[in-house]
């Protein structure tokens, strides 16, 4: 069974062409590996300095399964996931791609770190920086508050928000984290759980109505980064390749 890796990880600085979608062979986890081993809050803490190998790609009967159980099109949900995740849903040492959100920590923490910590605590939004300081600017938040900091972060291929763990179907902001460092499957049920959650997002989604659900999955800033044109863009050059190449055909 193929797994399907489109694209990868949302760079934080928009406006850069997204690349082309790509078919790759699965990648398991090795025993041994670190991915193995985080299973609980404090393992989490391997995540910052650890190399992981975690089940990497999501089969043709994954998206099936997710599509059928929203009621929505592949080409809609693979679109989302392409347009979410720029490069790769894990980085090079094989963690979960992450935004770090520093207004998110802010809020969560009373801004009790803004002087202290102004890189990654404001209230504004920005200041996003690399994607390779992603994880330095998370470790530093973990070891203020590390609820927070989880809860701060947009994490793997449809860079779902930490602090939205409840509505991914998870009991806490780390069980969703552990769960997205372990496989990539993860990251779509959590996408159909968090979707199937809020039911104007999920109405959207199956009326392929791009500006009502980048509004609701994105917040209102989605316009600036015309998250709605580039998901109606990726939906229909995935559908029309799929009429062309059916599963199991490519």
């Amino acid at each position: 069974m193929k797994k399907y890796l489109i694209a990868g990880p949302r760079h934080p600085t928009p406006g850069g062409p997204p690349p082309r979608p790509g078919l790759h062979a699965r990648s398991t986890a090795s025993p041994g590996t670190h991915a193995d081993h985080i299973d609980s809050i404090a393992d989490i803490g391997l995540l910052f300095d650890g190399h992981f190998n975690a089940e990497r790609g999501i089969t043709d009967n994954d998206f099936l399964l997710a599509a059928a159980t929203l009621g929505v099109e592949v080409a809609a949900i693979q679109a989302v996931a392409e347009v979410e995740t720029l490069g790769n849903p894990f980085d090079s040492q094989g963690r979960p791609t992450i935004l770090y959100e520093r207004h998110y920590f802010h809020r969560l923490t009373q801004g009790r770190f803004d002087a202290t910590h102004p890189a990654i605590s404001q209230a504004t939004t920005g200041g996003y920086g690399k994607s390779r300081e992603q994880y330095p600017k998370l470790a530093e938040a973990w070891h203020l508050a590390p609820d927070a900091a989880l809860r701060s972060a947009s994490w793997g291929r449809f860079q779902i928000m930490g602090n939205n763990f409840l509505a991914a179907g998870f009991t806490s902001a780390a069980a969703m984290v552990l769960a997205h460092a372990r496989a990539e499957p993860e990251h779509l049920r959590a996408f159909v759980q968090f979707v199937a959650h809020n039911k104007p997002m999920l109405g959207a989604l199956r009326r392929n109505d791009w500006e009502t659900f980048a509004l609701l999955y994105n917040g209102p800033g989605y316009k600036k980064n015309r998250y709605d044109e580039k998901m109606a863009s990726a939906y229909a050059r995935i559908k029309a390749a799929a009429q062309q190449f059916p599963p199991g055909q490519h």
